[in-house]
């Protein structure tokens, strides 16, 4: 009877210890409760002896449930059927289930050497007792309950990959040592496999998550049910190119899986994971093209004054560039990379989990991946020499280009544009202007193109001999009438930048989209501000010429000729109110906001050497740009466009009338140009904005506004442009 329920206690019933289920398969579930039970029909045995074996049998019970979970998690055969029958394995494979079943394997062989000894003792004894079997099994009855349990709860809820993790370290949290210590050894087991996944994504920025367990996964994997899909997205990102792969991975490529994430990590530990592996990914997978470029090291920019002091730490001399040449492994090199293995091995080693030193790992592993990233884009990839052009052409830091631009384009933008011909209409003004102003020196102009993204063409920049201009322009704006001209069809004017591998990893969409913002508020702050300038060289030939013939005519003046000269004056007042406002508005966001905010930016570049801590100050100098130039408010954008589009009207307004006979629409214009103006400056002066950190300049614009206290006194409204005021002649000296 005790070898009979020794076998019991190792999962296999007889005749005295039966189980009431049958034909149990791989398949068949955990039950939930106990199916041992002693004979019925056994009589000999007393009450007492039948309750304590009733008990006993349990532990026998709970080792045959725990066993037919290790060997289920334990089983390989899926990997054999994978290939030619996908859809009939319906039970996912989990490699977490099978380290923690490793780690319940290991506890049930103490069990078994346990019982094993049991046998020893009782085949000793000269009248073997069952309380000798109780006695050698006690500490069980700690152990295998809650394992039970947790597998049972496992089961019930699917629960795999970082869950199970999760569920492990709670299950930690408990007052009985044996069972604490058992837990903990399974906690290791599943945490070598994700110290495996970690040393496979950090150091060689490979992903190696086959059934979606790790808490870093692809984006697509959110769709995806079946290794067959994996196998598809595969084969799609083999077509792409290396830079187009590298530009998908970097931003739509891997996210973090919160479902699989423990708890017990941070999400600012997992972010600095899953930085470190896409910047490891990008390092060992550079772009052929920026391989075979002659020019992948370029000379060191003039803005790097500290660059030999840092050229120790980082070792990116550039003889040694040239010697060895460059590839993956000079990006990232192998001594980095032991040391990133070797610190994710430790933490593998260590019996129990530290998060203190878990997060340190992974805190230096980031900041070895952003420093060499920071190498690779700042010093490689010449980053300044790029922030640089976008500062020239879409902050219009060349101003010499845009004007000479708007000047041979003037005539053109006089009509609306043609969605046939518009970007082709533009190439002849570009490329003039191109001619004329940009040098074979600058490298940077053949990434700028043109574009109208309303009709879908690109204008690319090229310096390429040019058809002589034709006339056909002029000769269509004659013909036009002031109706059929719009300002707003040239508004969308726009600049594209081609960006090169590894550039794409900063110069993302969304901070080019906030440079194509800010050029196009700057260009039609130029374009308005020549139109003032040239209505007054327009308006002086004008007058120049009728005073020379009336002066011919007759010495005196007449009182036609004195009319005239009043509305020559009171139109000359209105346009040098508008010239002043836009004037001090372009003097203001050029200086005061643009350069002062390059100047941060600069000294940012030349402090730091971390890729992530670059990209942060990239972002708040694009938000301080749009933030100090009032694009994001609503009411100051939409004033400042209204101003603009008013200052274009009265140019053109004047300039297709002969000898300003109606004045009633520049009458008008005058009107709403001096409400927005003074809806403009209150707006500012308030203690909202004039007041806050937002616009640490706008005092001195508001200052250079309001010199006189001009803006000042007619904030309330009772400025008259159009009659001439007293006051008058001292804004006119401004």
């Amino acid at each position: 009877m005790l070898h009979e329920l020794l076998l019991a206690l190792l999962g296999y019933t007889g005749d005295l210890i039966i189980d009431r289920r049958d034909n149990l398969s791989a398949v068949t579930p955990i039950s939930d409760e106990c199916t041992f039970k002693l004979a019925p029909d056994i009589s000999f045995i007393d009450p007492s002896d039948r309750e304590l074996i009733e008990r006993i049998i349990t532990l026998g019970f709970y080792y045959r449930e725990l066993e037919r979970f290790s060997a289920k998690s334990r089983n390989l055969n899926w990997i054999r059927s994978e290939n030619a029958s996908l859809l009939e394995n319906k039970e996912k494979p989990s490699v977490y289930r099978r380290a923690l079943a490793n780690g319940i394997v290991e506890i049930l062989s103490v069990y078994t050497s346990s019982i094993l000894h049991i046998e020893q003792l009782l085949l000793a004894e000269t009248m073997p007792i069952l309380a000798t079997v109780t006695q050698g099994l006690n500490k069980f009855f700690t152990l295998l309950p809650p394992l039970y349990e947790l597998i049972l709860e496992i089961e019930r809820g699917d629960i795999r990959g970082g869950q199970l993790l999760n569920l492990l370290h709670k299950k930690c949290h408990c007052g009985v040592p044996e069972l604490q210590t058992c837990i903990q050894r399974l906690l290791w087991h599943g945490h070598q496999v994700m110290y495996n996944q970690l040393s496979s994504w950090m150091v060689y920025g490979i992903l190696e998550d086959r059934h979606g367990e790790f808490f870093i996964s692809r984006q697509e994997d959110r769709t995806v049910e079946n290794s067959t899909a994996h196998i598809e997205i595969s084969e799609r990102l083999a077509h792409l190119s290396t830079t187009e792969a590298s530009l998908t991975d970097w931003h739509m490529g891997f996210h973090i899986s919160l479902d699989m994430l423990p708890e017990y990590i941070p999400i600012r530990v997992a972010e600095s994971i899953l930085f470190a592996g896409k910047a490891v990914r990008v390092l060992r997978n550079p772009s052929p093209s920026f391989l075979s470029r002659d020019d992948v090291y370029p000379q060191v920019p003039k803005s790097f004054p500290k660059i030999h002091g840092l050229a120790g730490r980082f070792n990116f001399q550039r003889e040694s560039i040239i010697n060895t040449g460059m590839g993956g492994e000079d990006l990232l090199p192998q001594s980095e990379a032991d040391k990133i293995e070797n610190m994710l091995i430790d933490l593998k080693e260590s019996s129990e989990f530290h998060k203190r030193s878990f997060e340190c790992a992974a805190d230096s592993i980031q900041a070895i991946a952003a420093s060499h990233l920071w190498q690779l884009v700042v010093v490689r990839a010449d980053l300044n020499g790029h922030l640089r052009a976008l500062k020239d052409y879409f902050l219009l830091a060349k101003g010499d280009f845009f004007q000479c631009f708007l000047e041979e384009s003037r005539q053109l933008m006089r009509l609306p544009p043609r969605q046939s011909t518009a970007e082709a209409d533009l190439m002849v003004p570009f490329q003039l202007a191109s001619l004329k102003t940009i040098g074979e020196e600058d490298k940077y102009f053949s990434k700028v193109s043109l574009r109208m993204p309303s009709f879908g063409i690109t204008v690319k920049s090229s310096h390429l001999d040019l058809p002589k201009a034709t006339s056909a322009a002029a000769d269509a704006i004659s013909g036009a009438s002031l109706s059929e001209m719009s300002v707003d069809g040239w508004d969308g004017i726009a600049l594209a930048y081609s960006v090169d591998w590894p550039l794409h990893l900063f110069f993302t969409q969304e901070v080019l989209s906030k440079y194509l913002k800010v050029f196009q508020y700057l260009l039609r702050l130029k374009r308005t501000q020549m139109e003032l300038e040239k209505l007054w060289a327009s308006v002086m030939h004008q007058y120049h010429g009728i005073f020379a013939k009336s002066k011919k005519k007759d010495q005196d003046k007449s009182p036609m000729t004195h009319q005239r000269d009043q509305r020559f004056r009171s139109m000359w007042r209105v346009r040098e109110h508008m010239a002043f406002l836009i004037r001090n508005l372009q003097f203001y966001i050029q200086v005061d906001v643009i350069e002062s905010q390059w100047n941060i930016l600069q000294s940012h570049i030349q402090d730091s050497h971390d890729f992530t801590e670059l990209v942060g100050f990239h972002q708040e100098y694009l938000s301080a740009l749009i933030s100090q130039t009032f694009l994001d408010i609503g009411s100051v954008s939409r004033i400042l466009d209204g101003i603009m589009k008013l200052c274009l009207q009265f140019c053109w307004n004047i300039e297709n009338q002969d000898n300003l006979s109606n004045t009633s629409e520049l009458d008008h214009i005058a009107e709403e140009f001096n409400k927005k103006s003074n809806s403009l400056y209150t707006i500012l002066r308030s203690s909202r904005l004039a007041g806050s950190q937002r616009t640490p300049f706008l005092r001195r614009f508001l200052l250079r506004l309001n010199l006189n206290s001009f803006f000042e006194s007619t904030a309330k409204g009772v400025m008259n442009v159009v009659r001439p005021r007293p006051t008058l002649p001292g804004l006119n000296q401004q």
